[in-house]
């Protein structure tokens, strides 16, 4: 099977169920708390939006759809992607009050904000995410979450002792079909649980190193932060300016984990939905991966993990082409064809003694047919249509979002995990209790804090990190 997916392919995928929006009644009081911390029933909650690129302004795009918010900042180190998060905002609301930031610590001092979408490149997430918490801001995270385990655990324990609401940017939690296909399963409709398959599209080699002139309108310092100094090339933040391009940040070690959990991490969230039990006792995994050592993209762009947990259910994770022409076995599916009849570039399926069910974004598919027409069973997850809807519910009854950051946490590990596993190309054991490896110091050290740039640190307030 092959893919090669596109920037407004990637993104019309991604963002489908974000602009599926839902407004709530309108309401016209200013943000107003009470002494809890909550919104007060009959306020708009105030949101800021940090990192408006295309994603960050799709998922906006649902926060401007309920009445019951209203956004009234943005901020961006390009002043393209200020520009028109800024028309897009003042299109909706048609007074021109929304306020602009280059420095996202800035849109943090304004005590009249609630609640922050952080959509920016990935060595941000955890940085960002810290600091809005100690602000007292509830956040709306885009995935992934970190770039080491380290920074999910930091991130945990701020937002844990900030007591913030949490929601993590897995849309496909919001949709009913990812929702009825983990109920069926928990449910015991397919029967024991016996394996799960889970696959996505794998990173991109290639892209350009040539240094080239930093544009006008992006503060390039401050968009490389804490990552490792290098110099600007093309492709590197932008890809508006060539058709069909694609930016190599997504794909590079010193700014992400490439699509491996950037994609992943949405089936492999499904799959830990559908199974908690996966973090659940010791976990094994063996992997293997291919990652490019020319260009600017050195992630896997080819991989196949294994997994056993305690209970004895195996998962098997693999990365589908991706401007990768060689077929190999990592990343050839035809025997799960065969087997399901039709799957796309994304998805999870789970089998079981009696039958087998499929989930990605266009179907749910079972074996038996008459599975889909079941009633799901003894277990009910809680319900959620739209994400942005579900976050702001959240605040203002102070109860857990659909992804709160414990589940977020194990779901990102699976990421963490499985990138390990394809470069070290050799067996592991997880020891989900203490989060980390057993009796394995090279494995751990992939865990750890990255070296930051100065002056870039992590905030931790009076707490300590976790080691």
């Amino acid at each position: 099977m092959k893919s090669s997916i596109t920037r407004r392919q990637f993104l019309h995928r991604n963002l489908g169920a974000v602009f599926a929006a839902t407004a709530a009644p309108a309401l016209v009081t200013p943000a107003v708390f009470a002494q809890d911390g909550a919104a007060a029933p009959n306020s708009r909650i105030q949101v800021g939006c940090i990192g408006v690129g295309p994603q960050g302004r799709g998922v906006m795009s649902n926060f401007l759809a309920q009445n019951d918010c209203r956004v009234v900042a943005v901020c961006d180190v390009a002043k393209r992607n200020l520009n028109e998060a800024l028309n897009q905002v003042n299109q909706k609301y048609e007074d021109h009050a929304c306020a602009t930031y280059h420095r996202y610590e800035e849109l943090l001092e304004r005590k009249d904000i609630d609640a922050v979408l952080i959509a920016s490149p990935d060595h941000w997430h955890v940085g960002m995410s810290i600091d809005a918490a100690l602000a007292g801001k509830d956040l709306y995270l885009e995935k992934p979450m970190g770039l080491s385990v380290a920074e999910d655990q930091l991130l945990r324990k701020a937002v844990r002792k900030e007591q913030r609401i949490f929601q993590f940017g897995t849309q496909q939690r919001s949709s009913g079909q990812f929702r009825q296909a983990c109920e069926l399963v928990r449910s015991g409709k397919i029967g024991a649980l016996k394996n799960i398959n889970v696959w996505c599209s794998a990173s991109r080699p290639g892209g350009t190193t040539t240094p080239a002139p930093v544009p006008p309108d992006l503060d390039y310092e401050r968009w490389l932060g804490p990552a490792p100094a290098s110099p600007y090339t093309v492709d590197k933040c932008f890809d508006a300016s060539i058709p069909d391009a694609w930016k190599t940040w997504w794909y590079n070690y010193d700014y992400a984990l490439g699509f491996i959990a950037g994609w992943g991490v949405h089936p492999l969230d499904i799959a830990y939905w559908g199974h908690p039990a996966l973090m659940e006792g010791r976990l094994e995994l063996d992997g293997r991966g291919i990652i490019p050592s020319q260009g600017a993209c050195n992630t896997a762009i080819a991989w196949d993990v294994q997994f056993r947990a305690a209970d004895g259910v195996t998962m098997n994770y693999r990365g589908v082409r991706n401007g990768y022409d060689q077929i190999n076995p990592m990343n050839d599916l035809t025997s799960w064809e065969k087997k399901y009849g039709r799957i796309v570039d994304h998805g999870t399926a789970f089998e079981g003694s009696d039958g087998w069910i499929l989930v990605d974004r266009t179907q749910i598919r079972t074996s038996p047919e008459r599975l889909v027409e079941e009633k799901t069973g003894a277990v009910q997850l809680p319900r959620s249509s739209n994400h942005v809807r579900n976050f702001l519910d959240a605040i203002r009854s102070r109860k857990p979002s659909i992804c709160p950051v414990e589940e977020a946490v194990q779901a990102d590990i699976l990421c963490h995990l499985s990138d390990i596993a394809a470069r070290l190309n050799r067996p592991l054991t997880w020891n989900p209790e203490k989060e980390s490896f057993v009796k394995d110091s090279q494995a751990d050290r992939y865990l750890e804090l990255r070296s930051r740039r100065k002056p870039w640190k992590l905030k931790t307030s009076d707490w300590n990190p976790l080691w």
